[in-house]
C-alpha cells in the first residue's frame, strides 16, 4: 500500500480565484511533510460565477481526470491525499471512494451541509450540491454509491431548511461544534473505517482564508481532537478544499501549515513512519 497525493487546482464553482492558488499551496506544504510528490490535475482559470449546470459542464473535463485518479488509486489498494480548490470536487472523488470502500464512512467537515438538490438550492452553487451528488440525491453525470447512513456530518452550522429536513427524515449523524465533540463523533463512526473530507469554513473565522464565514465553528485545537479520535480508526483519505492563498485578491500568501498542523494525527495515520517525524515538531 502506497499513500498517493493529488492536487487539483481546477475551476469548479468558484466565486474567485483564491482556491485554486490554494489548493496548490496545501500540496506543496504536504509535499514537503510527507515526501510525496503530487499529481497535478486541472489547471486554474478565472473565476465563472455561474450556475451549477454551467460550473459543472465547464469543470468536467478535469472531474473527469480526477475521477479516473481516484479509480486508479483505489483499485490498487492504495491511500489518497488530496489538495482540491473548491468542495464541488467532491462530485468525482466521493463515488469511486463508495464503490472501492463501500463500508467506509465518510466524514464531513464543513459549515453547510452541502446536500442540496438543483430543484431545492436557492443559489444555484455547485458547492451546495458536492455531497449530494454521490448520495444519488441528483444525477451528476459522475455516479454515486454513497449510502445516507454512511455519512457523518461535523461541524455544519449554516443550512437550508431542505437541508435539515432532509438530515432529520433521514437521520443522517450530524457531530455539532461544542463541547465533548471527540466523544460525539467516536460514537458516530463506531469504529469505521473513515475518508475524511475538509471544507476550511468549518474553522472558525480568522484562522485560515476561506470564502465562507460563519461564526461558532471549530478551533484548530477542536480539530486536531476531531482528528485524533478519527486516527483510532482505519483512515483511508483524505481531502482538504477551500484553503484560500490569501485573506484577499492580491493580498500576502498565507501559510496552510497551522492548518495542516491540525490534519497530523491522519497523515500519521495513513503513514506509519514519516520520512522526517521531525518536521511536524514546528507546526
Amino acid at each position: 500500500m502506497t499513500i498517493e497525493l493529488t492536487l487539483f487546482e481546477g475551476r469548479v464553482g468558484d466565486h474567485n480565484d483564491l482556491a485554486m492558488l490554494g489548493a496548490r499551496s496545501l500540496a506543496m506544504a504536504i509535499s514537503d511533510l510527507l515526501g510525496i510528490e503530487p499529481t497535478v490535475i486541472g489547471r486554474p482559470e478565472p473565476a465563472l460565477n455561474a450556475n451549477w449546470d454551467i460550473e459543472l459542464m465547464q469543470a468536467r473535463p478535469a472531474l473527469q481526470q480526477l475521477q479516473a485518479r481516484f479509480q486508479n488509486i483505489y483499485s490498487r489498494g492504495d491511500r489518497a491525499i488530496s489538495a482540491t480548490s473548491r468542495c464541488a470536487a467532491s462530485i468525482a472523488t466521493l463515488p469511486m471512494v463508495a464503490l472501492h470502500h463501500p463500508e467506509a464512512y465518510v466524514v464531513w467537515f464543513d459549515a453547510h451541509a452541502d446536500l442540496n438538490t438543483p430543484e431545492s438550492t436557492t443559489t444555484g452553487y455547485l458547492g451546495g450540491l458536492a455531497l449530494s451528488a454521490s448520495l444519488g440525491l441528483w444525477e451528476s453525470g459522475f455516479g454515486n454509491g454513497l449510502s445516507l447512513k454512511n455519512v457523518v456530518l461535523v461541524g455544519q452550522r449554516d443550512m437550508d431548511p431542505f437541508e435539515v429536513d432532509l438530515m432529520q427524515q433521514r437521520n443522517i449523524a450530524h457531530v455539532r461544534p461544542g463541547p465533548d465533540i471527540e466523544s460525539r463523533l467516536r460514537a458516530a463512526i463506531a469504529g469505521r473505517p473513515v475518508y475524511v473530507h475538509l471544507d476550511c469554513d468549518v474553522l472558525n473565522p480568522g484562522i485560515v482564508p476561506t470564502d465562507y464565514v460563519h461564526e461558532g465553528g471549530l478551533s484548530l485545537d477542536d480539530l486536531r481532537s476531531a482528528c485524533n479520535t478519527i486516527a483510532d480508526s482505519k483512515v483511508i483519505g483524505v481531502e482538504i478544499a477551500e484553503f484560500q492563498n490569501s485573506w484577499e485578491p492580491g493580498g500576502e500568501p498565507v501559510s496552510p501549515r497551522q492548518l495542516l498542523g491540525a490534519l497530523v494525527p491522519l497523515f500519521r495515520r495513513l503513514q506509519s513512519s514519516c520520512p522526517d517525524p521531525s518536521a511536524f515538531s514546528v507546526l
